[in-house]
């Protein structure tokens, strides 16, 4: 479960100590090296990464938070923040010191009138929609329901709603926090605003999130539809996708992938792990004009295969749960697209072409509409004029293609790199990275972040993130 060419670290020495300190001072359960739950304890949803830290402090509330919190920065150990434990490169877990794992603040109230919903820092998309599709609200959060709200939502948050209703932080309005001194603030408009807005998109830079508040919007049941081509047609496809998206009605939301065709249905057993050049669609407008609006793909030439059908926004969020579960290798890159040239059509003909492993696969998902009518300085996400988000992601069960999904992966980010806007979404920062690319994709919003960081979070507590660093000035006087 290591990173490839990374050493398996020791197992950490049992520190009685503090775990029975903790295990004193916490109502959720604290687990240490010595615990027969300890693997299962470190466990998260990327099997490529193999930490061990000397304790997971699972916290049942705020107050579990502070004490916890305290004690870390106290005795100047490590700490790491786990919601949904959905990081790609880990950032959950840090070798040999703390990771606060949110899991059992795992709840959601939802005020049907207000078309608000109170969410808790370690609740995960599925709770979100589970709970707001009873009342047939949603918000835009992600696509895979096992994705933890907190860590979503803190690097700004897209999905199928987003050319609709915006990203996940344009319907945040409030979050609870602990800062790295212990106290409890509440972020809004009118509280802490400076700090409100670099969490909208900043990550976990400035505390952790014990709660969110969000917006929510009529959604129901959506139109679904799924379109695939054989991948040698890749180039045609993207040359009518990239016209077709952006002037598209908000109610259209398609994201254009390279993928093998899962073995399940709707797909019919004579194309499944054939390699596709496809597009799954989300339609929010009326249901029976779904056919009508979709009729549209065949202007890219007549796919191998086609399907609509209305589906429950939930089930919808869910749908990619079973292709892609816990415990698979990972490893993934993303940028920022506003165009897609023809050469970069014909990179994503030849990597379409090589997919080395059945679920390696890339995603171009839009983040235009109603996102990018959003001011690009009302929030930290400095790309609101891209059309896309793209990750390029190495999947596979076996460790044993570890390296060969992450060369696939590297590769083909690396070819595209020319052809981005020179960032990308922070959620989909991989491992690695140079230090550079965090600057890169908040670009001028960078330095402000640095300054609310140094308010905040003066000496770098929360640093096991895409990290920003306090304002070195304002550290230094």
């Amino acid at each position: 479960m290591s990173t490839p060419g990374t050493p398996t670290p020791s197992l950490p020495t049992q520190d009685p100590a503090l775990l029975e300190d903790l295990r004193a001072a916490l109502r959720g359960p604290v687990t240490g090296p010595g615990d027969a739950a300890y693997d299962g304890a470190r466990r998260i949803y990327n099997a490529m990464i193999d930490r061990r830290p000397a304790a997971l402090v699972g916290c049942a509330d705020a107050g579990d938070v502070i004490a916890a919190v305290n004690r870390v920065r106290d005795d100047g150990l490590e700490l790491a923040v786990k919601g949904g434990g959905h990081s790609g490169p880990g950032l959950c877990l840090v070798d040999g010191g703390v990771t606060l794992d949110l899991s059992p603040m795992r709840w959601v109230h939802v005020d049907p009138a207000a078309r608000t919903a109170r969410v808790g820092g370690g609740s995960l998309i599925g709770d979100l929609d589970h709970a707001a599709g009873a009342f047939g609200l949603a918000t835009p959060a992600g696509i895979v329901s096992s994705t933890g709200v907190g860590g979503l939502t803190l690097g700004g948050g897209h999905g199928y709603l987003t050319r609709k209703y915006g990203l996940t932080v344009d319907n945040l309005l409030a979050v609870d926090m602990v800062l790295a001194d212990g106290s409890f603030v509440t972020a809004s408009e009118t509280e802490h605003p400076d700090l409100f807005w670099a969490v909208r998109g900043g990550g976990g830079n400035f505390g952790v999130a014990t709660a969110f508040t969000y917006r929510l919007h009529p959604v129901d049941v959506v139109g679904v539809a799924l379109t695939m081509w054989p991948v040698e047609r890749t180039v045609e496809v993207v040359k009518w996708y990239r016209e077709y998206l952006p002037q598209a009605p908000d109610d259209v939301y398609g994201f254009l992938a390279v993928l093998s065709v899962p073995p399940a249905p709707p797909f019919p057993p004579e194309i499944h792990g054939q390699k596709m050049c496809g597009i799954i669609w989300c339609w929010t407008g009326e249901l029976d004009r779904l056919e009508e609006t979709f009729n549209v793909v065949n202007e890219a030439g007549p796919p191998a295969f086609h399907f609509t059908t209305p589906m429950p926004y939930p089930v919808l969020q869910s749908s990619f749960d079973a292709v892609i579960p816990p415990g698979m290798q990972w490893y993934w890159r993303g940028s920022f697209f506003d165009g897609i040239p023809d050469a970069a059509a014909e990179v994503h003909r030849r990597y379409g072409e090589a997919l080395p492993t059945d679920l390696c696969t890339m995603h171009l998902y839009p983040v235009d509409g109603a996102a990018g009518r959003v001011s690009a300085d009302e929030t930290p996400w400095s790309y609101r004029h891209a059309i896309w988000s793209g990750i390029f992601g190495g999947v596979d069960p076996d460790p044993a293609n570890a390296e060969v999904v992450t060369r696939w992966c590297l590769d083909y980010w690396e070819e595209m790199q020319p052809y981005s806007m020179g960032g990308g979404y922070v959620n989909f920062a991989g491992a690695d990275e140079q230090a550079g690319r965090v600057r890169a994709t908040y670009r001028d919003h960078y330095d402000r972040l640095a300054e609310i960081k140094h308010a905040y979070d003066p000496y770098n507590l929360f640093h096991a993130n895409q990290n920003i660093l306090p304002a070195p000035q304002r550290l230094a006087a």
